[in-house]
């Protein structure tokens, strides 16, 4: 991200009398060694007769020294300059060994030379005492230079606290300890003296800084400006051998940035005021302004759209919505966000690991935020989740309940216990309070409470199995966070040993509903051995209940369902008196008789000092609501909160829900489905701000800078708000348009895709890695054509069931699934999970997508689109990988729906495509312009290894692309080389514009396809020209740090990121010495040279 920003300052004296002027000395002018990049500078100065001369002072600056031949009432300074800020890293230096750790001393040669800037001009008491004091507290002790210095101007900032003070010049440093206040030129002054009195080169630097107001508002550490803001500033620079100069700003207690824009850098203040000189005794009137204003700015993830364009969507929403209520289309859209936590990027469960205990916290902390926006009166239940191959245990699952006709599920949140641990619990006041509600569920449900079953441990077991288990000193040595299957079995056999065998484990109360005499029913259960012992595990105990043991065969349950539309539920008031007139009565007894016993069981069970209810699988959600508030009901007479586990409730439409579950370095959030846009953009809002507030992130940074989603995706589900309403349904053509107007466009599965893009994605297109698959969807189209609409809802999904699939066959990981519209043997739904959609940074990035889909289907269902399939070849990963042919075909798409009154913008898509193919560098050089911008790379996943951890199979992430693009080309005079050799430019239609690609080897993987291949690490870029035969200009990129610095960590923010990818590009250093014209490779793809086929490489 860069931006574009004017300074204006202006300083300007009025005089009562005409007064002649000294010569003046200026000192506005950007230093040669600002980072900044200045694109441009202008001085005025009135009166306009002068004379200027431009200067450098010993030490490099600039300096205009004006002389005025004539008498003036008026002397105004006006400079204005445009500056580009780009964020970079100000801790990115290398350090000579002999300077890893301050403090340290100069060598003599270099002290010399230094001599100006380590003479100490103040020596007062007062400063002595104050560093006396310093090395007391341990600021100055030896430590890492970097450590050192940012400790000791943070001291400093603390210390002395910021003051505008308009006196001229700089207070002694007496001055400034003794008020501890000063202005930012007193406290740089101040630092100077310290580092020169420790014996560090130091100097003093006036210049301008610029603070831009944040485009978001952390949730920890300060807020920053609230508006653009610029002012002269003053700071301090420490000479450290082989970084250079590196500043210091004790004003703000932070290293120099991209905002600060040094003027002058000198030994002492004396030498760097803005304006020098004299005039004539006379009155005058001071008059100072400075003004900052963005001129251009890209767009970018944290700011995707301006306000009065954020509100033309809103608009343009509401309008498409209109639409597809007017052509009763009933579609309904859901999704799938992700999450990553924003302060823990290292930790393996937020990169690869599936499971992990913040991830679990996170998770039920923002489940009870969702709860209170979303849904008011539901209920929690935490069940188990996916079961992967590989992993010991079933993934949890977070759930949230409630009535779709907005009556409450639960009434007292009070008694919604949260499931986190708490640790003083005591076991024995826990099994009471167990045994207490437990009596009272069946108070409540009409049962005796003799039904209630004691559950225990095998204490037999867990003794045997402990012997079984190697000897460990330290038995507390697994960790919690450890979910391998030794730590786990490790953990639940200390779990178990820890506690007394003797007492009880929970309570189980079997259950069932008899619809034909509606009640609930229990029976005894009979044992062989005196007590019920659960199945050795750490399961919920509901899930180890011993049913071989207690019986071959079980009761059936006659469950009698309406085959008409559901009947409205009966309202919480009416199952309230039901429950109570229940409860008065006597409990009845179900004794052994010629019946099978029942087999679904409620569990009573406390754990980690938490009562949980397990519930057991019920037919009807009207059934379900009765047994809730029954346990309300119990809740309430016994004063004990509650979590809620087991069964889920039956599927019904009467009944919403949202989900929390976690996924490979992930929190997966499964929003319940919108109806309307309005809706659809204000849940999105309102989970982007819950999920911020608990500090999870939507985004991710790769080791080298590289912005990116979370990885897990940002699935988007479509269908209708019942199953018999869906569109896919009603309307068979439908998911046939989609397919093909999907494979016609690949930029819709590319611009907004992940990293992992190509055939062994998670989201491969139809025509990717199977040739025959158009052959077979062409065979499928035509006969959805045909029958039009006379096709039954089964026929469809048999139809191209097995042709959205993956190169395995498996019907989920597919661009476009359909495992959940009408499968014959699965859930029936009427849904289509559009997956090719990676996780957008920000909430109005994500409704501008969704608004996208709704759109495109809108289109598709107002005029069917029966093309052919293309046959896109070779140029499917050679031409649409690229990012300008990727953006063209997106264009194609949005002028197709403009013309079909869905009228987007180019502009609402350019975040995207900046985030999908961030810009690495920019050269210009007379007429030409190059960039260099990221492209998609396909990814292959190699072979099967075998390890001592099993079988697995590696992603080969060893070869990157770039998209190198021209302006103000000539293609009879220029030639573009790459490391040598001749790039295969294609005009783009547009005059003097060319692009092409650039696939080369990156890294050396372990596992990689060639590995003999060496890196091809920088990547040279020379601009021949064939009439001088000479390379006139060129740059450089980097893979990696040009320093030879190994990142040992992710990036913290978007800032770092981005200050590690612009240090991996330089605007020159063509080939030098070059007498021959790049050379051709025959191997390359029309669009993209692949470096690896250069012969030296093979």
């Amino acid at each position: 991200m860069s931006l574009l920003v004017s300074l204006t300052h202006e300083t300007s004296y009025e005089y009562d009398k005409a007064v002649s002027l000294s010569p003046h000395v200026i000192r506005l002018r950007p230093a040669p060694h600002s980072r900044t990049k200045i694109i441009s500078y202008s001085l005025q100065v009135e009166p306009a007769k002068q004379f200027l001369n431009w200067q450098q002072d010993p030490f490099g600056n600039y300096q205009a020294r004006l002389v005025f031949p004539e008498k003036t009432n008026r002397l105004r300074i006006l400079v204005d300059l445009i500056v580009e800020i780009q964020v970079f890293n100000p801790f990115d230096f290398f350090l000579e060994p002999d300077a890893e750790e301050a403090p340290f001393i100069y060598s003599d040669s270099l002290r010399r030379e230094l001599m100006p800037y380590l003479s100490a001009s103040d020596g007062s008491y007062a400063l002595a005492n104050y560093i006396s004091q310093l090395r007391k507290d341990g600021i100055l002790q030896k430590a890492r230079t970097v450590d050192y210095l940012v400790r000791l101007n943070h001291r400093v900032y603390e210390d002395i606290s910021y003051v505008i003070r308009m006196e001229p010049g700089v207070q002694t440093c007496t001055e400034t300890l003794e008020k501890k206040s000063g202005s930012c030129r007193d406290s740089a002054f101040l630092l100077v003296q310290i580092l020169r009195h420790i014996g560090l080169a130091a100097r003093f630097v006036s210049g301008y800084l610029i603070q831009l107001k944040p485009d978001e508002v952390p949730i920890d550490g300060p807020a920053g400006p609230t508006e653009d803001f610029t002012d002269l500033h003053a700071w301090a620079e420490v000479y450290l051998p082989g970084a250079g100069w590196v500043g210091l700003d004790p004003t703000s207690g932070l290293l120099t940035g991209e905002g600060h824009i040094p003027l002058a850098a000198v030994p002492e203040p004396s030498s760097a005021s803005p304006v020098f000189g004299y005039s004539d005794p006379a009155n005058a009137k001071f008059h100072f302004h400075m003004a900052v204003k963005r001129i251009k700015e890209s767009p970018r993830v944290t700011k995707p759209y301006t306000e009065e364009r954020w509100e033309k969507i809103l608009k343009l929403g509401k309008k498409i919505d209109d639409k597809l209520r007017k052509n009763d289309i009933r579609l309904s859209i859901g999704g799938e966000p992700t999450f990553v936590s924003d302060t823990d990027r290292q930790n393996p469960q937020w990169n690869t690991d599936a499971l992990g205990t913040e991830k679990l916290s996170l998770a039920e902390e923002l489940l009870a935020n969702l709860r209170k926006r979303f849904a008011p009166g539901s209920v929690v239940q935490v069940t188990q989740g996916k079961w992967y191959p590989g992993e010991p245990l079933p993934r949890w699952s977070l759930n949230a309940f409630w009535r779709r006709d907005g009556d409450k599920l639960w009434q007292e949140e009070a008694y919604l216990s949260s499931a986190k641990e708490k640790k003083d619990a005591d076991r024995d006041d826990e099994l009471t309070k167990a045994e207490t509600i437990g009596e009272q569920i069946c108070v409540s449900l009409g049962l005796s409470n003799k039904h209630m079953i004691p559950l225990f441990e095998d204490g037999f077991y867990y003794l045997w199995k402990e012997g079984q288990l190697p000897k460990w000193e330290k038995p507390e040595s697994p960790k919690d966070d450890d979910f391998s299957f030794e730590s786990l079995e490790r953990r639940r056999v200390l779990s178990v040993l820890e506690k007394d065998f003797k007492l009880k484990k929970g309570f189980a109360i079997p259950l069932q509903y008899n619809y034909i005499l509606k009640r609930w029913e229990s029976s005894e259960w009979t044992y062989r051995r005196e007590r019920l012992y659960l199945v050795p595990g750490d399961s919920p105990a509901g899930l180890r209940l011993p049913f071989a043991s207690i019986a071959d065969s079980f009761r059936l349950s006659a469950v009698l369902t309406d085959v008409a539309e559901p009947s409205k539920l009966p309202s919480y008031k009416e199952l309230s008196k039901k429950v109570k007139e229940r409860s008065q009565k006597e409990g009845k007894f179900y004794p052994n008789g010629k019946e099978l016993p029942i087999r679904s069981t409620l569990v009573i069970e406390p754990r980690l000092g938490v009562l949980h209810i397990f519930l057991p699988p019920i037919e009807r959600l009207d059934i379900w609501l009765d047994l809730l508030t029954s346990i309300e009901d119990a809740c309430l007479r016994t004063k004990l909160p509650i979590v809620f586990e087991g069964y889920e409730p039956p599927h019904d439409n009467r009944l919403s829900l949202f989900r929390i579950t976690p996924d490979p370095g992930v929190i997966e959030v499964n929003l319940h489905p919108s109806s309307d846009f309005e809706e659809l953009a204000e849940k999105t809002r309102i989970l982007y701000e819950e999920a911020k507030a608990i500090k999870l992130s939507a985004e991710k940074f790769q080791i080298g800078g590289r912005h990116s989603g979370t990885g897990g995706g940002n699935h988007i589900t479509v269908g209708a708000m019942t199953p018999a309403d869906s569109p896919f349904l009603r309307r068979p053509d439908l998911l046939r348009s989609l397919v093909s107007y999907w494979q016609h466009h690949p930029s819709l599965s590319y611009l907004f895709s992940g990293l992992f893009v190509g055939p062994t994605s998670q989201a491969p297109r139809l025509d990717e890695g199977r040739d025959e698959a158009l052959y077979e969807f062409e065979l499928a189209a035509k006969q959805v054509d045909e029958r039009k609409k006379d096709l039954p809802p089964w026929l469809i999904d048999r139809l191209f069931r097995n042709l959205l699939v993956d190169l395995t066959g498996n019907t989920h990981r597919a661009e476009i699934s359909i495992d959940k519209l009408y499968p014959p043997a699965g859930p029936r739904l009427g849904l289509v999970e559009l997956r090719a959609f990676e996780m957008p940074p920000h909430y109005r990035m994500s409704v501008v997508q969704q608004l996208l889909v709704l759109s495109l289907l809108g289109r598709l269902w107002e005029k069917p689109y029966k093309k052919s399939p293309v046959h896109w070849g070779t140029e499917l990963h050679d031409r649409f990988l690229l990012p300008h042919y990727v953006w063209n075909d997106f264009k194609d798409v949005l002028r197709d729906l403009k013309d079909h009154g869905y009228p987007f913008e180019d502009d609402d898509f350019l975040p995207f495509f900046e985030f999908r193919f961030p810009v690495y560098g920019t050269l210009k050089k007379d007429d030409i312009f190059l960039e260099l911008r990221l492209a998609l790379e396909p990814w292959n996943v190699l072979g099967e290894e075998s390890s001592s951890f099993g079988t697995s199979r590696s992603v080969d992430s060893a070869v990157e692309r770039l998209q190198v693009r021209v302006e103000g080309w000539t293609n009879e005079r220029f030639q573009l080389a790459c490391n040598g050799v001749e790039v295969p430019l294609r005009p783009t239609g547009k005059p003097g514009e060319a692009v092409a690609g650039i696939r080369f080897k990156a890294w050396n993987l372990p596992f990689t396809l060639h590995p003999n291949l060496p890196v091809q690490n920088p990547l040279v870029f020379d601009i021949w020209d064939s009439w001088s035969n000479r390379p006139v200009a060129g740059c450089r990129y980097y893979v990696s740090h040009p320093g030879g610095r190994a990142y040992e960590t992710f990036p913290v923010n978007s800032f770092e990121a981005e200050s590690r990818r612009i240090s991996r590009f330089f605007p020159d250093g063509h080939s030098g010495g070059l007498k021959e014209s790049p050379r051709k490779v025959e191997k390359s793809h029309p669009y993209t040279l692949d470096l690896r086929w250069v012969d030296k490489n093979i």
